[in-house]
Order: structure tokens, then sequence, then C-alpha cells
């Protein structure tokens, strides 16, 4: 096993590495393609119940973002340490940071579980589904979401742990698996529950645990197959080296993460208030849906990314700096024209995507406006992602930690609270509140990416 462990980390360093990068990209894009689809599969099924469903969903969506933001943070921070580990052949620390970062993140999910359905009243209200402000039919519908999802919490987290572990070793086929299979499980459950036993929205959330479930099965069974590193409780060790590291890798993940909670609870309140009494809940359901068509697009750009990260990580950590740049070049460009394409196709069929979802005329309305601004600048959003994995792959904490949070926090939250109030309608506030903070992302993200360029151009000199 050690031969073939060998064997595949000098071709993590002496492949061609677009031909590398595509490589491993393709089983993460499928991965990350599916993830999103059956994430928005809950859209599309409880839209069929009611926009009240949709909307009660969409407020929910923070506590999703929030156990996600743990799950990364572990999942990314103990992924960006082993690959450099393994690119400098550090065999035993490398599984000793697989185990203490599972074990951190199913303790992380418990407490999120406890906290949560202790306190699941004051989130509710915290989210916005409050009587002045939606319907009881929204409020019934995200109480029931909300209590299934925390009770998945722990599996969630570490899901997301096993997942971006495995990709990181270069063994991102079994990431695949896990992840499409749970995927698949979860679209058959949820037409299941939904309309099958009558839950609505409770069904969809119950349909979520189990094929989370399921699918961390199979990624902790994955980490027992071939030259992947072994989970294994005597190796957990949470001390200050580890921990370190950890954070150093994972908090752009965790603030990202985290305040796209706080985006989504900032954009549900504006799109609440922005338009007149009673429209609220779709106004909320059609920024939700929205939502959900953009990260079908950006989940593409994401897998291709996932796959740049393993090559960017082994590289960087065995000193060979000219492969790291090429990658990142090549990321950029492929990166940036998939999304200029998807933009085109979501501009041009923005109504029909959105109607696909839920067929109301004033979800349609708001959605298709909401779609049609955020394809404008959307393209740019390649050399954003792609440089804010490279600085969080060769530990440059505090760039990747600035670009993380700056599209969804930094920099939205701040403009969507403000734009409504310049325009005569303020719901077109609204509308352009991500696009403007897209292109004030692109102006951050640009002299970072000239600077990381000319620092890796450097390096590859002397070496």
């Amino acid at each position: 096993m050690q031969d073939k462990k060998h064997d595949k980390y000098v071709q993590m360093t002496t492949q061609p590495v677009e031909k590398l990068v595509c490589r491993l990209a393709v089983p993460t894009i499928i991965s990350m393609l599916v993830t999103a689809l059956y994430n928005t599969a809950d859209t599309y099924f409880v839209g069929r119940v009611g926009t009240e469903a949709t909307a009660g969903v969409g407020l929910i969506f923070p506590i999703m973002a929030i156990i996600q933001a743990f799950g990364f943070f572990f999942g990314q921070g103990s992924g960006n340490f082993i690959s450099r580990s393994l690119g400098a052949q550090c065999i035993e620390e490398a599984e000793t940071m697989a185990t203490t970062g599972n074990l951190c993140a199913l303790l992380m999910g418990c407490l999120i579980t406890a906290v949560g359905l202790g306190g699941r009243e004051v989130i509710l209200k915290l989210l916005g589904a409050r009587p002045e402000t939606v319907s009881e039919a929204t409020i019934a519908s995200a109480r029931d979401y909300l209590s299934f999802i925390l009770c998945g919490a722990p599996f969630m987290c570490m899901s997301f742990v096993l997942n971006n572990q495995l990709r990181y070793q270069g063994n991102s086929f079994f990431s695949m698996i896990g992840l499409v299979s749970g995927a698949v499980l979860n679209v058959a459950l949820d037409p299941l529950f939904i309309f099958g036993f009558g839950m609505g929205a409770a069904g969809a959330a119950l349909a979520t645990v189990i094929s989370q479930i399921f699918s961390f099965s199979l990624l902790l069974w994955a980490t027992t197959r071939g030259d992947s590193l072994r989970i294994r409780v005597s190796k957990f060790k949470p001390n200050l080296y580890y921990m370190k590291h950890i954070t150093i890798g994972g908090m752009p993940s965790l603030f990202r993460q985290g305040l796209a909670s706080m985006a989504t609870l900032s954009l549900n309140a504006a799109a609440g208030a922005a338009v007149p009494a009673g429209q609220a809940d779709a106004a909320i359901a059609a920024f939700s849906v929205v939502g959900k068509i953009a990260m079908l697009a950006f989940s593409v750009l994401l897998g291709f990314g996932q796959g740049f990260q393993p090559v960017c990580g082994f590289n960087y950590g065995a000193g060979l700096y000219g492969r790291v740049r090429r990658a990142y070049v090549f990321c950029i460009k492929l990166g940036m024209g998939f999304l200029f394409f998807s933009s085109v196709l979501g501009f041009a069929f923005a109504g029909p995507l959105v109607r696909l979802f839920r067929d109301d005329p004033q979800v349609v309305a708001h959605g298709t406006i909401a779609l049609r601004c955020q394809c404008v600048p959307f393209a740019l959003m390649g050399l954003v992602t792609m440089t804010n994995m490279l600085y969080q792959n060769i530990g440059r904490v505090a760039g990747a930690t600035l670009l993380a949070v700056a599209r969804q926090g930094l920099l939205f939250i701040p403009v969507v609270l403000v734009l409504p109030r310049v325009f005569e309608i303020p719901i077109w506030g609204v509308y352009l509140a991500q696009p403007v903070a897209d292109l004030f992302t692109f102006a951050l993200a640009l002299p970072l990416a000239i600077r990381i360029h000319r620092e890796l151009k450097e390096l590859e000199g002397r070496a």
C-alpha cells in the first residue's frame, strides 16, 4: 500500500498540471453539481406544495450555512494540511490530522444539535419567521424543516469533512461516489415524504437528513479503501499544533459560510421590507429560488477549483512553484469562460428557470429580474474563486479570509441593507445588491491575484 501511495504522490508532482487538474476535477464537478441538484430538489418539490413552504425553507438556509461552515472549517482546514503533508511525504502527520478533523467536526455537530433544539423558537424569530413578517403557514414550514435539519447536524458536519479530506488526498472518485449516492437517495425520498406521506417541508428535511447519513456512511467506508488515510480514534490529537493548522486552513471557509448565513438573513429581511404588504412570502421565495439556480452554475466552478486544490497543495508542499502557477492560470481561464457561458444562458432563460421551481406570477416576476441582474458580472467570479482557493491552499490565511468573506458578507451585507434606500422603488436595490457586491469583490481580488502570480513566478525562478 505504501508503494501505491508513493506512486500516486509522485504522479501528483510530475504529470502535466492541466491534465492532472482536469482528471481530478471531473469527479469533484460531478459531486458538486449533483450536490447542488439535490439541494435544489428540496426547493423544487417544496415549490409544488406552495409559496409559503418555499419561503419557509428559504428562511432556514442560514442554519444550513452554519452547519456547512463548521463542516468546511474542519474539512478544508485539515484537508489543506493533509495535502501539503502528503506532498512532503509526512504520512504520519497526515493520518493524525485526518482523525482529528473528523472527530472535532462530530463534537461540533452534536453541539449545534443540542443548542439548536433547545432554542428552536428563538432561532426561528431571529431568522425572520415572525407573524408580523410572514404568514403562519410559512412559519410552520420553517419550524418543521428546522427541527429535522438540526437532528442531522453531526452527520452533515462529518460528511463535509470526509468529502474534503478524500479530495485533498487525490481520491476524489471516492468522494464523488459518497456524495452522488446520497444525492440520488435524497431526490428519490423527497417526493415520497413530501407527497406520499403528506409531510410537506418536514418531509424535505427528513429526506435530506437520511441522505446525509447514507452519504456519511459511504464516505466513512471509503476511508478504509485503497490508499485513503484511515480514521482511528487512537490518533485523535486536538492539541495546539493541529488545531492551529485547522484554523489557518479552515478559517476562510468558516467566515465565508458564516457570513453567507448572515447575508441570507439580510437578504430575506430586505426583500420582505421592499415589497408591499402581503408580498413578502413571494419575494423571499423568489430570491431563494434564484440562489439555488445560481448555485448550480457556481457548483461546477467550485468542483473545478476543488480539482485544482490537491494539485496546488501537493506541488506547493514539494516546492514546485511553477506547476502551482501554471495550474492557477489554467483554472482562471477555464473558470471564467464557463461562467460567461452560464451567465448568457441564465440571462436568456431566466423566466422559465424560475418558473420551473415555482409557477407563481409574483415569484416569477421577482426572480426573473433578480437572476438577470446576477448574470451580468457573474463571469468575474472565476478569478475571485480560484484566487481564494490558492491563497487558502498555501496557508495565506489573511488574503484567503478576505476574499472568502467579501462576496457574501463583507460587501454584500452593507450593499443589500443600503441600496434599497437609494432607489425610489426599493426592491430594485435588492435586485442589484448581488451584482454590485460581485463587482466590488472582483476589484478587491484583482490586485491579490496579480501579487500572488508574481510571487509564484519569483519562487519558481529561485527554485
